[in-house]
C-alpha cells in the first residue's frame, strides 16, 4: 500500500469556484480508480486559493488483473461442417490475443457461442499514475474558464505548478509545458518563495511550517474559532453566516482575524443598510450584543499572520466609513420624496427588451393581484393592501439605495413605504413580494406579500417561456426555476387552492397587447405547465415521498398544487396498510385488464352471476361515498373506501372469467374493471405504487 499526492498549484481561484471543483477532482479520481482497477482505502480534497490537492491513501501497488469472457460469433459461424474453426472465429481469436484453440463455446439465451477467456495482468500503479492523472487535471470544469500565454488549455486560473508523488517517488508527468515534480511553494508573503515535499504524509504539516492551512476543514474551524474570540472580548456574538464563512475560507490560506469599528452614529440608519456593505462588499461579520442588537464592530479575517495588524485594520476601517458614509447619503436622500413619486421613472427601466418597462411588468403584476384575489376569496381588505403593494412593489428600484446596493431591493421598499405612510400590511408585502429569494428562504407570511410574490413570478415565468427564454441545462438567466419552486411553495404553505392553469392563462393573456397571439396559446400553456412539475416533483421529494408515490400523483394530474400533496401524503401514510396492499394486488389484476377497453359502460342486465353483481354494488357505493369525500379532500378516507373494493374483486376474479366469448358480457365485465381503475384515480396512478 501507497500513498499519493497530487497538487495543483495555480494563481488565485475565485472562491466560489473552490467546493464544486472539489468535489469534481473526489468524483473523478474516484471513478478513474475505478476504471483502471486500482483499489485504496481513503480519497481526500483539499484546497486553498492558490492549490488543488488529492491525496489517495492506502493505494494499491498495482492494478487488479482482469480475468474476463468474451463473447465472440455464433458457432454456426465460427465452426464450419467439418469442424474447424473458421476465419470468423480466428479473427476474433486475434483481435482478444489469445490461440484460436483456446476458444470455448457456452450455451447463451440465444444459442451457442463462442467466448474467449482473456486474463490482463494489471500494471503497476506507478505506470498507471501518469496516463490518468493529466485527465483528471483537464477533465474539470468551471464556471468561467480562461486561458493563458499561448496555452490552449482551459482552467479556471494558470496553472503554475505541479506535484505528483507517490510516497517519496516523484510520478512524472507533463502538462501545457509544466513538469510535475516535488516543489511547491508556500504562503505568498509569509512562506518560503519554493521547498520540496517529502512524502504525502509530511505534505500539510510541511505547508503548515510554511503558513499555508491547506485543509479547508481546519481552515474554516480556525476562522471562527478566531472570530468568536474576538466577539466575546467585547461581550458580542456574530451569528452564524455558513455562506460567508465558507466564502471567507477559500480566500485565504493564514487566517488571522482582527475586530474593527465604526462611527456609532451609523447604527441610526437601518442595520440591513450597514450590514450589506459589511457583508456583500467587504467580506465582514457583522457584531451584536447578546440581545442581537447592532454595535459598532466588524470582524474580518485576513490572508497573514498578526503583523502591523494596526495598519490592516485601520485601512479596513477607513474603507467601511466612505461605504457607510455613503449608504447614509444615499437614505437622507431617498427619503426627500415619497415613495410613490418614483414610480414614473420605472417607466424608462426595460425589464426586457421583448416584454417591455418594469411600468408595464407592475401594470400585468396588479392583473395578476385582482385574478388571484377573487379566485382565493380572500377578502376586499387584503386584495386592496395586495393591490397597492404591488403598484409599489418595484418603486425602491430606482432609489439611490438599491442603485447602489441591490441586494436591498425589497428590503428598502419597505422602509421607504413606511416612511412615506403606507399601511403596515402594504410595506410588509413589498419586503415580502421576492420570497423565497433562494432554496431554504421563508416564503411571504402574509397573505398580501403572498399575493404579490406569486403574480410576479407567475408573470416573469409567462413571458419569458412566451418568447422563448427557457431553461436550458445550467443556464437560466431569470431564475425561473426558482421562481416556479417559490409558486409552488407559496400555495402549499398557505394552503392556496389556485389551479396552475389558471394562473398561467391568466398571466399569458396580460401579454395580448405586447405579444402575438400564437406565442401566448395551448401550447406555450402546456410548456409552462410541465414546467412546474418537476419543481413539484423535487417538493415532494424533499418531504420524503418515495418514488412511486411521486410518480402516482403526478401521473394523473398536478393542477392544485395542495391536491396533489394532500394526495401523496395520503399515499405514503397508507401504502403499508394491510387492506390497501390488497386492494393494489386486486387493482393490478384489474388494470390489466381494462387496458383493453376506452370506455367503461355498464349494462345492468349483462351482470348475470353473484360475484360481478356484488362488485358492482360495492363500486357504487364506493363511488358514492368517494365523492362525498373527495369534496373534503380526505385522500386518507378515500384510500380506506377504496381498499374495501379487494375482497369483491377478489371474488370476481376467483369465481369468474373476463374474457369469456359472448361479446356483450365480456365488454360489461371489462368496463366495470375500468370503472373501478378509473375511481381509483381520485388518488393516483395506482399502477405506479411498487408494493
Amino acid at each position: 500500500m501507497a500513498n499519493y499526492l497530487l497538487e495543483i498549484g495555480t494563481e488565485e481561484i475565485p472562491a466560489k469556484f473552490m467546493p464544486g471543483t472539489l468535489n469534481q477532482l473526489r468524483e473523478n479520481a474516484e471513478k478513474k480508480l475505478e476504471e483502471c482497477r486500482l483499489k485504496y482505502e481513503k480519497i481526500r480534497v483539499m484546497g486553498t486559493p492558490r492549490r488543488l490537492t488529492l491525496i489517495i491513501e492506502g493505494l494499491a501497488e498495482k492494478e487488479e488483473d482482469l480475468k474476463e469472457e468474451v463473447r465472440g460469433p455464433a458457432k454456426k459461424a465460427a465452426i464450419d461442417p467439418e469442424g474447424k474453426f473458421t476465419k470468423a472465429a480466428e479473427g476474433f481469436a486475434r483481435a482478444q490475443g489469445v490461440p484460436v484453440e483456446s476458444l470455448i463455446i457456452k450455451e447463451t439465451g440465444n444459442g451457442e457461442y463462442l467466448f474467449a477467456l482473456r486474463e490482463v495482468k494489471g500494471k503497476p500503479t506507478a505506470q498507471v499514475l501518469p496516463e490518468i492523472v493529466p485527465q483528471l487535471i483537464t477533465s474539470l470544469n468551471f464556471p468561467k474558464p480562461m486561458r493563458w500565454g499561448n496555452k490552449e488549455m482551459r482552467f479556471a486560473r494558470p496553472i503554475r505548478w505541479l506535484v505528483s508523488l507517490l510516497d517519496e517517488q516523484i510520478i512524472p508527468f507533463e502538462l501545457e509545458g509544466l513538469k510535475a515534480n516535488r516543489m511547491t511553494k508556500g504562503h505568498r508573503f509569509l512562506g518560503q518563495p519554493e521547498f520540496a515535499i517529502k512524502n504525502p504524509g509530511t505534505y500539510v504539516e510541511q505547508l503548515k511550517e510554511n503558513f499555508v492551512l491547506v485543509d479547508q476543514d481546519v481552515r474554516r474551524a480556525e476562522c471562527w474559532r478566531q472570530i468568536q474570540e474576538l466577539a466575546q472580548t467585547v461581550e458580542g456574538v456574530v451569528t452564524e453566516d455558513e455562506e460567508l464563512l465558507e466564502e471567507v475560507t477559500y480566500l485565504l490560506e493564514w487566517p488571522t482575524a482582527l475586530m474593527g469599528n465604526f462611527a456609532e452614529s451609523y447604527l441610526a440608519i437601518p442595520e440591513e443598510v450597514v450590514i450589506t456593505p459589511m457583508r456583500e462588499h467587504q467580506r465582514y461579520f457583522p457584531v451584536r450584543d447578546k440581545e442581537g442588537k447592532l454595535l459598532n464592530r466588524f470582524i474580518t479575517v485576513r490572508n497573514g499572520n498578526a503583523e502591523y495588524l494596526d495598519i490592516v485594520r485601520a485601512g479596513n476601517e477607513k474603507v467601511l466609513k466612505a461605504r457607510l458614509a455613503d449608504a447614509r447619503f444615499f437614505w437622507e436622500e431617498d427619503q426627500k420624496i415619497k415613495l410613490e413619486e418614483y414610480l414614473p421613472r420605472l417607466e424608462k427601466i426595460v425589464f426586457q427588451e421583448s416584454l417591455g418597462t418594469v411600468a408595464q411588468k407592475i401594470t400585468r403584476i396588479k392583473k395578476n393581484v385582482e385574478k388571484l384575489a377573487q379566485v382565493l376569496q380572500l377578502g376586499d381588505n387584503i386584495q386592496a393592501n395586495a393591490l397597492r403593494a404591488a403598484e409599489l412593489a418595484k418603486a425602491d428600484l430606482v432609489t439611490n439605495m438599491v442603485y447602489e446596493f441591490p441586494e436591498l431591493q425589497g428590503i428598502m421598499g419597505r422602509y421607504y413605504a413606511l416612511l412615506s405612510g403606507e399601511l403596515p400590511q402594504v410595506a410588509q408585502a413589498i419586503l415580502e413580494h421576492y420570497q423565497p429569494r433562494f432554496a431554504g428562504d421563508a416564503i411571504p407570511a402574509s397573505a398580501e406579500g403572498a399575493l404579490v410574490s406569486i403574480a410576479d413570478k407567475m408573470d416573469t415565468i409567462a413571458g419569458c417561456f412566451a418568447i422563448g427564454i427557457e431553461p436550458t441545462g445550467s443556464q437560466d438567466p431569470y431564475a425561473l426555476r426558482r421562481q416556479a419552486m417559490g409558486i409552488c411553495l407559496i400555495l402549499l404553505g398557505h394552503k392556496y387552492e389556485a389551479a396552475l392553469d389558471q394562473l398561467i392563462a391568466a398571466a399569458l393573456a396580460n401579454y395580448k397587447n405586447v405579444l402575438p397571439a400564437e406565442k401566448l396559446g395551448e401550447a406555450t400553456q402546456k410548456k409552462i405547465k410541465e414546467f412546474f412539475q418537476p419543481r413539484i416533483k423535487n417538493i415532494l421529494s424533499d418531504e420524503g415521498h418515495r418514488y412511486d408515490v411521486i410518480d402516482a400523483v403526478l401521473g394523473i394530474d398536478y393542477n392544485y398544487v395542495t391536491v396533489t400533496a394532500a394526495r401523496a401524503q395520503a399515499l405514503t401514510e397508507m401504502k403499508g396498510n394491510a387492506e390497501f396492499q390488497a386492494l393494489l394486488t386486486s387493482f393490478t389484476r384489474a388494470y390489466n385488464l381494462a387496458k383493453k377497453v376506452d370506455r367503461a359502460e355498464i349494462t345492468p342486465e349483462y351482470l348475470t352471476e353473484d360475484a360481478e353483481k356484488a362488485l358492482y354494488g360495492a363500486l357504487k357505493e364506493g363511488e358514492s361515498k368517494v365523492k362525498v369525500l373527495a369534496e373534503e379532500k380526505n385522500y386518507v378516507e378515500i384510500i380506506k373506501e377504496l381498499s374495501r373494493l379487494a375482497q369483491p374483486i377478489n371474488r370476481f376474479f376467483t369465481e369468474l372469467m373476463v374474457m369469456v366469448e359472448d361479446e356483450k358480457v365480456r365488454e360489461n365485465r371489462l368496463g366495470l374493471l375500468l370503472r373501478i381503475v378509473e375511481l381509483t384515480r381520485i388518488v393516483g396512478d395506482l399502477s405506479k405504487i411498487v408494493i
